[in-house]
């Protein structure tokens, strides 16, 4: 857990069930209005699906970005932070009292998240900014990426597949079958699926997914992909299956097939050999800075969704040799994250 000021689940139930009694009554006061207030601060909610490195990285990020635009908690501005610790009713609930409050902007990290903000202050007037959304259209946040044209917009976290697919092949070349393990009701990872297949042909692949519905079942997946004898593994920006990779770990660990992440701290905290990764800090930066933008009287519905898609390629060597993986000649420059301390 990062620099935050986090609360426990039932804490934030409680306090949230009993804000959202005036939920109906109440409307979103103007900026200004809020600003007077809150004694001169404006109110910014700040809402993350749940606890993993990469939505860690973006909440780092976004308050670096506000920062850097004169927003500093404290000072000139309230932050609320709320960590809905992965459960869709906490989210909503934290929502929903943002726009009980008055905030005068949610940012949102993740796609579930963002899609319970947006859905509790659509109809409020108060904009919402995301962050790490792999598919802002797809998820009903944004009519473009140019001009959304809600009340959303926000950071894409695209990832390279080109960059995955071709490291997989180097690290493996006489592999055939990657295995996706990815939670159904994901938009976000729906997405990615789709865009996996349709370019891991280019490379001679064949994808071999299993879709879960839940936690509960990320043991049976696991289970059902090492049965069906995959390669390997690539792990998606799935937020159930990160939040439970170790439970995938421990089940293709024993069969020795390796995953590979999409994203550094998958290589450097969760057992994955290899990844090209997005900076996710960099990424939350980017959307502080447009909340700031948003605060200081930028249109949300016309701010362009900005998509993050460079990337670069790190390796784990202790991982590595867990599966007597050499590293590629191709890849000497990339980083190996055991180095970095």
């Amino acid at each position: 857990m990062k620099k935050a000021k986090k609360f426990t689940v039932v804490v934030i139930a409680m306090s949230l069930a009993l804000g959202l009694a005036a939920c109906g009554s109440k409307t979103a006061a103007s900026p200004s209005a809020n600003a007077s207030a809150s004694g001169g601060k404006v109110k910014i909610g700040i809402l993350q699906y749940a606890t993993h490195a990469s939505l860690d990285d973006c909440y780092t990020g976004i308050l670096e970005g506000l920062k850097a635009e004169g927003y500093e908690d404290g000072k000139n501005c309230t932050i609320n932070y709320v960590n809905g610790q992965g459960e869709a009713e906490t989210n909503n609930l934290a929502a929903a009292n943002f726009v009980t409050e008055g905030d005068d902007i949610i940012i949102a990290i993740a796609t579930p998240s963002a899609a319970a903000a947006y859905a509790a202050a659509k109809d409020k007037s108060i904009p919402v900014v995301f962050s790490a959304c792999s598919d802002p259209v797809g998820a009903g946040l944004a009519q473009s990426l140019d001009a959304p044209n809600t009340g959303a917009t926000g950071t894409s976290d695209s990832l390279d597949f080109d960059g995955q697919l071709k490291m997989i092949r180097a690290f493996l070349p006489n592999a055939k079958t990657i295995g996706v393990l990815y939670t159904t009701s994901e938009a976000n990872s729906v997405s990615q699926l789709k865009k996996l297949k349709a370019l891991a042909p280019n490379y001679g692949f064949e994808i071999v997914d299993v879709g879960v519905t839940d936690a509960s079942e990320v043991a049976t997946g696991a289970a059902a992909l090492v049965g069906k004898k995959v390669d390997c593994i690539d792990n998606l920006t799935d937020n159930n299956v990160v939040m439970n990779l170790s439970v995938v770990t421990n089940a293709t660990d024993t069969a020795g097939i390796p995953i590979f992440g999409s994203e550094i701290e998958q290589v450097a905290e969760y057992g994955c050999v290899a990844s090209e990764t997005l900076d996710y800090v960099a990424l939350g930066k980017t959307t502080g800075q447009m909340a700031a933008k948003i605060l200081k009287g930028a249109d949300v519905k016309t701010m362009p969704i900005s998509v993050v898609s460079d990337s670069k390629p790190v390796y784990s060597l202790t991982n590595m040799k867990k599966f007597n993986i050499a590293l590629p000649s191709d890849y000497s420059a990339a980083t190996d994250v055991d180095s970095q301390g």
